[in-house]
């Protein structure tokens, strides 16, 4: 149909549609992960470590699920259609997120309680989720929704910061990173979990340019005085012991002393990393990293 309005033109060679093109390019499928050699690691696991494994699988897994429904406010109110073009591939990368764990559950974890003679468990039982761990993505999502109600640059700023910076860049790339260097090669104590290391891998290789996207948005409001960098520091600073509380588990994989990376080496990780964002968010002079940067792994 005709129309008077003028068409929304494409920038090829804005950050966004660079964004974009990276997701395309790195696409993959979560069912063409061959899981055959994690059922046999799944095996060798000790029951203590077997059910930490199963608290971790339902915490990420719940939490991409938990993303998927809750960005779509986001998409709603970006105009700029590079950006809109991004979200789009962000919702399809949650989604194959979700769609890894559950099927890695259903392949090796059931596959393992059947061997054992274990009751089947659901990766959606409430005994898996603690109180800090709910309210954590409870405020996520209506800090997504108030964009549909009072769209101004602070609100947009706390959305960002809330699902960007700490559900993606603190508490899923931190969590991800432990679990890959725990069922990595170089953990001796540990069977090898290759299925589960590459989906990780791809995982956190989607979240790198998701977190970001973020970035490069709030950078922006910074940058137009839009929002003062200190509303960022404060908005996180509330979370952050939500993140926390959120992990404190008896996983044998991830407690001082024993097998993994213990909780402080996490820690530090996740300090170090966000402070490198936050100081390339709020610094004038320093940028966010090029895309395919950001989709490099450190482990």
């Amino acid at each position: 149909m005709a129309t008077n309005e003028p068409a929304m033109q494409l920038e090829t060679g804005t950050r966004s549609h660079n964004y974009y093109r990276n997701a395309v390019e790195k696409h993959w499928d979560p069912h063409e992960i061959d899981l055959e050699a994690d059922r046999e690691g799944a095996a060798e696991l000790p029951d203590p470590a077997f059910e930490g494994l199963k608290q971790s699988l339902a915490l990420f897994g719940a939490g991409e699920e938990s993303v998927t429904e809750d960005l779509s406010p986001l998409a709603v109110v970006l105009e700029d259609i590079g950006d809109q073009m991004f979200i789009t591939t962000q919702l399809y990368e949650e989604s194959k997120h979700t769609d890894f764990f559950d099927r890695y559950w259903r392949d090796v974890i059931h596959t393992e309680e059947e061997r054992r003679g274990q009751e089947l468990s659901s990766p959606t039982d409430e005994k898996w989720f603690n109180e800090p761990y709910d309210e954590l993505f409870e405020r996520n999502e209506r800090a997504m929704a108030l964009l549909l109600e009072e769209d101004t640059p602070e609100n947009r700023a706390k959305a960002h910061c809330h699902y960007h910076l700490t559900i993606e860049g603190i508490l899923a790339q931190t969590g991800y990173y432990g679990l890959t260097l725990a069922y990595g090669e170089n953990e001796p104590e540990l069977p090898d979990l290759p299925g589960l290391v590459e989906g990780l891998k791809l995982i956190r290789s989607d979240e790198g340019r998701h977190v970001g996207f973020g970035m490069a948005k709030l950078k922006e409001l910074v940058s137009e005085g839009d929002v003062d960098p200190d509303l960022l520091r404060e908005t996180v600073d509330e979370l952050v012991p939500l993140v926390q509380e959120s992990l404190t588990s008896d996983d044998g994989a991830s407690s001082e002393g024993g097998p993994g990376p213990s909780p402080s080496d996490l820690a530090d990780y996740a300090y170090t990393k966000h402070e490198q964002r936050m100081r390339q968010i709020t610094t004038a002079s320093e940028q966010i990293p090029d895309v395919e940067e950001l989709t490099e792994l450190d482990a």
